[in-house]
């Protein structure tokens, strides 16, 4: 056997670069002539690294060379990536093959909803529970925590302080770890984190007895696992091994490096292997740790010498391991020079918000991509920062490699599927049926086609045809009311009744779905759950209809049909079911674990990292983003089935310790050449706090030296970089002056409200014809809930009494109102309809009787016709008239209609005495407003308000002046706009409260300011 040396542990600092410091130190130490380095073994931590190793290989090397054997050990599944190295064909006795992840994540959740029975969460809920409870599985495992040692004595010892919260999670944990372990040896299955334990621990004793004789490298691997520290160990100690760290320090006094804690070495048998006061959030503690575990002192770790590959300056690895000092030693900075806080080539950057901040970051990789063969990267753990970033930057059209990718779940494959399934969840409600139908990909199926048209544009024109009259309140679920709506369209635009037919066969099996889960929950009076393999079936087979082979045709598409085949394979083989309503936030977070990036890459010399793919990679300009608590380091996830201190008697490090590999990856990306350190000074939810990594940074730089390294220009060059070369100048307050032929329009006795108070509405409105559209799903408005009244008051008083509730439910039967809605609004609605069916009856035993209900009317003023429809006339027992107005809220003040702003009752008045109400005459003498809301103070609907000065009443015009002043209004109205050659200018009586549909339309923002500022006249004499 060849005789071993000792161990041959190497660190390279952070300002050398690891990969290129690393490729520098293996070509003379293991290329041999005519081969190269092809002998050599590489092991690495992830594919990424895999990646950027080999490009330092092709940098280093200038031309051919043949590269080592390179493998990575971070993923689960090591029968591709180390394949016969760890795991030889007929290598003693056989590893018990890995279960597959998909099939163990949907077992668990049946084993959680059996042991929780009623009280088990329910779909996505259920799912996000097991993929929880497997993350935690996974965690003991990799520590090689026994599902025993739950039930050891220092764990039984906590139990009597935990919450009963803790108790029944620990609880649960335990019994669905055990029955899964028992299905893993009925099928001779382990987990994978087991089987990967297993394969190092062999590999570990094979390697220990017989060395390979071709030289083994691990590089890069941090990962403290037991089992893999074990075969770290073995590594280090054969015949041309080596395991090189990245940034170990090595400067760091041993008194400091001993403030660090355990680290899991405990100070007596059985004891605790974390203390209570460990630095688990410092950069080298999980070093340490690693280094406690394969049993090799830190004075052990040889520097990787190699001169000439510097590509930070060295003086900053002092600084660096200054900054991140454990508290007691911190105390240090205070004696600290000058040079040995200076971080060169390193700058602080703030801004204003997210959007400043990637904005700014783009200008920073833009400068320095006009520096030949300079290569810039951004590290951030904030993915929607990175995705504003790569949007900036495309405006130069530099393409930037995220190497992150995009969660499925956000590609247009993925986005349709979840569409589909929103659509039969919520049965065919019009937001998630809109955004299916005018998917990208729709259209591109056989449901595109059809004897009136075809093509993308024949496909959403009868689209937006749909669209148009489903926007307002949420109709009732179901085909039929879609049909109702096709069929009333198709009077004017028959093409659509044709691709509607085609459309309705592309969802036949998402509707048959929602057909079932009603069929079940009618049968049943419960929730009915479908199999998951069907719901997928049906969801593939939709939109495969919908959208063509185009669905699976792009690297979205492709991930898309992976991610269906795998769980529909695994959920038909469990059994798995759920409620069809909770499909969509199931396969959402189920997406969101599967990454897709394109096949192709960016610019070469641009790339966006995450933490995780950031280790070990080589960039010119490294900016690192979104240091603020919360984002970077990110807040340390508690496990919510294992408590913290089981974990810790358990030996599993605390959710703090992943704060300390965020600091490591910090402290790794302060090795480059040039830093810049970003931060948003808020963010979406409000003022951000600034990170502990960064704070550090200043109070070592201290105040003299934080502005040094300011960067000042780039910021304030982002925030000009979209601002015009001159300031536009200030936008004018509206005031339009129309031709006389476009001013002359009817009035409508709702619109002289609108003329007087905000005439540029009325000129929008009756001049532009200009009509605010109503959103899809929008909560009823007061106008639809008016339409309701309305119609329901008409048939009642034209069926002379009738049953009010019978006809209530057949007019929003007519209206296609959602149940849920009239569920909520009936019971107001009712009560304040019997309030009047009672009132009517009441006042016709005094003698007052309705005459007129629902009518239009119209007369002539000054050459203009002023329309109406009036809500109601009585006649009095003195033969005059009483003119009522029905409101669903709050009616207009005395004071407004005092003012002529609220000038309806009297046009209807003036109507009536000028006969513009087919057999009607006389005058009227009372005016009211019949109120639908709820009585101030009072649990009672309905209420009667006159705005005339009656009684008590200290507001309000005269009754005898109400209709004069009335006539004087509308002549004063007529002669200045419709007449009169007047300006429609904007918010004329600003004090006036208005709708505000047309506030963008007029730039309210723009001009209102200075009107209420004093700078413009607020009743808008002299615009033009």
């Amino acid at each position: 056997m060849t005789q071993r040396t000792g161990p041959q542990i190497f660190s390279i600092a952070a300002h050398r670069g690891f990969a290129d410091a690393l490729v520098a130190g293996l070509m003379p130490r293991y290329a041999q002539p005519h081969v190269g380095l092809a002998r050599l073994t590489l092991i690495l931590p992830s594919t990424r690294a895999i990646r950027t190793v080999s490009e330092a290989f092709i940098r280093h090397s200038g031309e051919g060379l043949l590269m080592p054997r390179m493998v990575a050990v971070g993923d689960l599944d090591l029968d591709e990536t180390l394949g016969p190295l760890l795991d030889p064909l007929g290598a003693g006795e056989a590893i018990p093959p890995a279960a597959d992840p998909t099939r163990r994540w949907l077992r668990l959740a049946e084993f959680i909803r059996e042991e929780r029975g009623e009280q088990a969460p329910k779909g996505g809920a259920l799912l996000r529970l097991a993929r929880e409870l497997a993350q935690a599985m996974d965690r003991l495992l990799a520590e090689e925590i026994a599902p025993e040692d739950l039930l050891s004595d220092r764990v039984l010892d906590l139990l009597g302080d935990l919450s009963e919260h803790w108790k029944d999670s620990l609880r649960l944990f335990a019994k669905v770890q055990l029955r899964w372990l028992a299905e893993l040896e009925a099928r001779g299955e382990v987990d994978a984190a087991s089987r990967r334990n297993a394969l190092f621990a062999r590999a570990a004793q094979l390697w220990k007895a017989d060395p390979p004789q071709s030289p083994v490298v691990a590089a890069g691997v941090t990962s403290a696992a037991p089992a893999l520290a074990g075969l770290l160990r073995v590594i280090s100690e054969m015949p041309g091994g080596a395991v090189v760290l990245p940034d170990c320090d090595l400067s760091l006094d041993p008194e400091i490096w001993q403030e660090l804690g355990r680290a899991g070495a405990s100070e007596e048998p059985g004891g605790a292997p974390f203390g209570a006061h460990d630095a688990v959030t410092h950069p080298q503690y999980h070093l340490k740790l690693l280094l406690n575990r394969m049993g090799i002192a830190r004075d052990e770790v040889q520097q990787w010498h190699r001169a000439g590959m510097s590509k930070g300056p060295p003086e900053r690895s002092y600084a660096i391991s200054s900054l991140f000092l454990p508290p007691q030693a911190s105390r240090r900075w205070v004696d600290l020079p000058a040079e040995k806080r200076r971080l060169s080539g390193v700058r602080l950057m703030e801004t204003a918000n997210p959007e400043e901040e990637a904005q700014a970051i783009a200008l920073l990789i833009r400068r320095k991509l006009e520096e030949p063969e300079q290569r810039a990267a951004l590290v951030t753990p904030d993915r929607a920062l990175a995705e504003r970033v790569a949007g900036h930057l495309r405006r130069w059209n530099i393409a930037a490699d995220d190497s992150a990718g995009r969660a499925l779940s956000q590609t247009a494959a993925g986005r349709l599927i979840l569409l589909l399934a929103e659509s039969a969840a919520e049965d065919l409600a019009p937001v998630p049926l809109m955004g299916l139908i005018q998917h990208p990909l729709a259209g591109e199926g056989q449901a595109g086609e059809s004897a009136a048209g075809s093509g993308r544009a024949f496909w959403l024109e009868q689209a937006r045809l749909l669209e148009r009259d489903l926007r307002g309140p949420r109709p009732e679920p179901g085909l039929a009311p879609l049909r109702a709506r096709i069929a009333r369209i198709a009077l004017r635009k028959p093409a659509i009744a044709q691709w509607w037919q085609g459309v309705e066969a592309t969802l036949t099996p998402v509707l048959a779905l929602g057909e079932a889960a009603q069929e079940g929950e009618r049968g049943h009076g419960d929730i009915q759950a479908v199999p998951l393999a069907a719901m997928l079936d049906a969801l593939a087979e939709a939109g495969e209809r919908l959208c063509g082979d185009m669905l699976w045709a792009r690297e979205d598409g492709r991930a898309l049909s992976q991610f269906i085949e795998e769980l529909r394979l695994h959920a038909r083989d469990v059994g798995t079911t759920m409620a069809l309503r909770d499909l969509p936030a199931a396969l959402r977070d189920a997406m969101e674990t599967v990454a897709v990036r394109p096949p192709y890459g960016g610019h070469p010399r641009v790339a966006i990292y995450g933490l995780l793919e950031s280790r070990m990679t080589r960039a010119d300009l490294v900016v690192c983003a979104g240091l603020n608590e919360g984002t970077w380091p990110r807040s340390p996830a508690i496990d919510t089935l294992i408590a913290p201190p089981v974990l810790r008697a358990l030996g599993v490090p605390g959710g703090d310790f992943r704060i300390g590999l965020a600091a490591h990856d910090l402290a790794g990306a302060l090795g480059a050449p040039e830093v810049v350190l970003s931060r948003a000074q808020r963010d979406m939810s409000g003022p951000a706090i600034p990170s502990r990594f960064l704070l550090r940074v200043e109070a070592l730089l201290g105040s003299g030296l934080v502005e040094d390294h300011r960067e000042t220009a780039i910021p304030a060059l982002a925030r000009r970089l979209d601002l015009p070369m001159e300031p536009a100048p200030a936008y004018p307050r509206p005031a339009p002056r129309p031709s006389a032929r476009q001013r002359d329009v009817e009035i409508r006795v709702t619109a002289l409200d609108r003329l007087r108070s905000d005439p540029y509405q009325f000129y929008a409105d009756a001049i532009l014809g200009l009509k605010r559209l109503d959103g899809l799903d929008e909560e009823p408005s007061a106008a639809w809930k008016g339409t309701a009244a309305h119609a329901i008051l008409e048939d009642w008083h034209d069926s002379h009494g009738g049953d009010m509730q019978a006809i209530a439910e057949r007019v929003l039967d007519s209206m296609n109102a959602h149940p849920l809605m009239r569920g909520l609004w009936r019971p107001r609605l009712l009560a304040a309809l019997e309030w009047v069916e009672q009132t009517v009856a009441s006042q016709r035993v005094q003698g007052r009787q309705p005459v007129l209900w629902e009518k239009p009317g119209s007369f002539r003023m000054d050459g203009v016709t002023i329309k109406g429809r009036a809500d109601r006339i009585d006649r009095l027992e003195d033969g005059t008239l009483a003119i009522v107005d029905y409101k669903t809220g709050k009616p207009p003040s005395s004071k407004m209609v005092e003012q002529g702003f609220a000038l309806q009752l009297g046009l209807i008045a003036l109507m009536a005495e000028a006969g513009g109400f087919e057999g009607l005459e006389g005058e009227a003498s009372r005016f009211e407003y019949w109120s639908l809301a709820k009585v101030g103070g009072e649990d009672r609907f309905g209420f009667i308000e006159t705005p005339l000065r009656e009684g008590r009443k200290k507001s309000g015009p005269l009754p005898e002046e109400f209709l004069p002043e009335t006539r004087r209004y509308l002549h004063d109205a007529i002669g200045r706009w419709i007449k009169g050659n007047e300006a429609f200018t904007a918010r004329l009586n600003p004090d006036v409260p208005v709708y505000t549909d047309y506030d963008q339309l007029m730039r309210l923002d723009e001009w209102f300011s200075r009107v209420l500022a004093g700078q413009e006249p607020a009743n808008g004499e002299g615009e033009a």
